[in-house]
C-alpha cells in the first residue's frame, strides 16, 4: 500500500516519516518532491574497475547552474533527510526531467526500513542538461511493509554503508569483492 500525499504529511507530523526540511508545497498526490543539493561528484576514470577504488571530482553547483554531460555518471545528494521507522521509502526521478533525458536513481531507489539520511543520487543524462542547486529533481513515495518487521536488524545496525552521509557518497563495492 502506498501512502497518499495527505497521509505522508500526517506521518511527518507524527514523527513516523522523516522529511527534513519539510515543505508542504513539495507534496504530490502520492509522493513528495525532493531537491538536489549543491554538490556533485563526477566519476572521472575512463574505465571503472569494480575491484579497485576509482577517482571522483567534486563539483559545487553554482546558482547559475551546472551542465551535466552525456557519458558521465554524477553522484548528487538530496537536500532533505528522508526515511521512516514504519514505512519503506522509494525514490524515483520526476517525469518532467525524464522527458528531458535525465535518468535518476537508476538502480538504488528502494530505501531501508528504520533509517533516515540524505540520499546519494545517481544522475545520468542523454544530452547536455543544466541542473541547479535545490531544484526539484525527484520524488519519494512511502510504502507500508508487510510481514515481520526486522527493525532490530535495521540497515544502520547491520553496518549499512551509505546511511550516515550528508554529501554524495561514492560506491564502496571494491571493499566487498
Amino acid at each position: 500500500m502506498i501512502l497518499t500525499g495527505t497521509e505522508i504529511g500526517k506521518r511527518v507530523k507524527s514523527g513516523e516519516i522523516t522529511l527534513e526540511p519539510f515543505d508542504n508545497d513539495l507534496m504530490n498526490p502520492n509522493s513528495y518532491n525532493y531537491r538536489l543539493g549543491d554538490t556533485l561528484l563526477e566519476i572521472t576514470d575512463d574505465v571503472i574497475d569494480t575491484k579497485k577504488p576509482y577517482t571522483t571530482s567534486e563539483i559545487k553547483i553554482p546558482n547559475s547552474g551546472y551542465i551535466l554531460q552525456p557519458g558521465k555518471i554524477y553522484l548528487g545528494v538530496t537536500v532533505e533527510k528522508i526515511g521512516s521507522t514504519k514505512f519503506v521509502p522509494s525514490l524515483i526521478g520526476r517525469s518532467s526531467l525524464g522527458r528531458l533525458g535525465l535518468f535518476l536513481q537508476i538502480t538504488a531507489d528502494l530505501g531501508h526500513l528504520g533509517t533516515s539520511h540524505h540520499w546519494t543520487l545517481e544522475l545520468k543524462c542523454v544530452q547536455p542538461l543544466k541542473v541547479y542547486p535545490h531544484m526539484r529533481i525527484g520524488q519519494v513515495s512511502f510504502w507500508q511493509p508487510e510481514g515481520l518487521s526486522l527493525l532490530m536488524n535495521s540497515y544502520d545496525k547491520i553496518g549499512g554503508n551509505y546511511s550516515n552521509y550528508s554529501a554524495p557518497k561514492p560506491s564502496i563495492i571494491s571493499k566487498f569483492e
